[in-house]
């Protein structure tokens, strides 16, 4: 790759919209800049980015298959120690081939269709709670929705998959908070994620003491009864389930109910029943995804793809924010969010071997969440224009700070 022709991204991502429509302007697979220098190629059309997803010639394995990662020039410069959250995990999230197989193995029965359904009432549970239990949220406002309602159901679901105890929770929450913010500098990054990994380690060594009819204590009875999961391997796997699986839901109940209350046309055709909320959720994947930019993935070979090289040894970002704009697939009004928009095969989850396990389960909480939202409050209102809505400070994660929301 010429670096000096590579595209430098926003590494806020404050306008992933935008952003995707100077880059699809520019080529279908262009070379970009991601903060801390790190140099990658970014597919800005749907069909192009699938076929990268699925094709044997891309890993996620840095250790074998990134040459900056293996010369050690990402250790060399501290600026892009954010990225060691993303690629540095010893889960299935970085494996490749046989190795996927054997961690993806370990987690995917705990995420079956049949596991999931039976993990709705107890999810219809949680928004009671945050609706009108003791720490219900006071009508009138302004009222911060992440932190009051879109963070904590996700993150009680999870952390009750897991079994992890109610008082280790809340330096959990703070860790995770702290990791996605990739604005970090490096120092204070690895602190977090050094953090986060030794709280990690201390539930598995409480559920090795206590072990429960939980998720943590299967993975370490595999680890134990010598299925080949490394010590290293079970801490990071949590790392990956509690991180994929509460942020993502996190930004797809704030993302869905700021864009209705931003399009009160469209919220009335879901309130008078014309529309299904799946519909809601699809289209708010498709259009305002949880995750804007993935990395990184790694040519195992050179791949020569819609008239360019990739080299053998070079990153690939998952642009999921940028195809779900893209007009060759999702038609000339893709910009535009419509819930009456027949749902589309969007790549909000990935595809292939990576598809996240727990999209089933997001799926369910935003169908149970988001209803009783609306109907417990039906007056709800944005607290401030929604230009005005601060980003939350992640090149990765797509989502809102502090949305503040009025409820009535």
């Amino acid at each position: 790759m010429d670096t000096r022709t590579a595209y430098v991204m926003d590494p806020t991502a404050r306008d992933v919209a935008a952003e995707a429509a100077r880059l699809r302007r520019i080529g279908d697979v262009v070379p970009v800049e991601l903060p801390g220098g790190i140099t990658a190629w970014a597919p800005t059309r749907h069909a192009l980015l699938k076929a990268l997803l699925t094709d044997d010639r891309v890993s996620r394995d840095p250790w074998r298959h990134w040459t900056p990662w293996r010369d050690g020039w990402i250790d060399a410069h501290p600026e892009t120690h954010w990225i060691h959250t993303w690629v540095g995990l010893r889960s299935m999230i970085t494996a490749y081939g046989p190795d996927h197989r054997r961690l993806r193995g370990l987690v995917a029965p705990a995420f079956t269709a049949r596991r999931t359904a039976g993990l709705r009432p107890a999810v219809g549970r949680l928004p009671a709670g945050l609706l009108d239990g003791p720490d219900a949220l006071p009508p009138g406002g302004p009222v911060d929705l992440r932190k009051r309602f879109a963070h904590p159901l996700p993150m009680g679901v999870i952390c009750d998959l897991l079994g992890v105890p109610g008082e280790m929770r809340p330096a959990l929450r703070h860790f995770f908070d702290a990791i996605i913010d990739t604005t970090l500098p490096g120092e204070e990054a690895a602190r977090v994620l050094g953090g986060l990994r030794a709280a990690l380690a201390d539930l598995v060594a409480r559920r090795r003491r206590e072990p429960g009819d939980d998720l943590t204590s299967a993975l370490i009875a595999a680890r134990d009864d010598g299925d080949g999961l490394t010590e290293n391997e079970l801490v990071d796997t949590l790392l990956l389930i509690v991180g994929a699986g509460h942020e993502t839901t996190v930004n797809l109940l704030g993302n869905a109910t700021v864009a209705l209350l931003s399009h009160p046309e469209q919220l009335a055709l879901v309130r008078a029943g014309r529309v299904p909320w799946t519909h809601v959720i699809e289209e708010t994947l498709r259009w305002a995804p949880s995750v804007a930019h993935l990395p990184l993935r790694f040519a195992v070979t050179d791949i020569d793809i819609a008239g360019v090289t990739i080299g053998a040894g070079e990153a690939i970002l998952g642009t999921f924010g940028a195809v779900g704009w893209d007009p060759d697939f999702h038609g000339p009004e893709a910009h535009l969010f419509d819930v009456t928009r027949e749902p589309s095969k969007h790549l909000a989850f990935g595809h292939g071997a990576h598809h996240c396990l727990g999209a089933p389960l997001a799926r369910l909480e935003a169908l149970v969440a988001l209803p009783a939202l609306f109907e417990r409050f039906p007056g709800l209102a944005l607290g401030q224009p929604a230009a005005s809505l601060e980003p939350y400070p992640s090149f990765v994660t797509h989502g809102y700070l502090a949305p503040l929301v009025r409820l009535g």
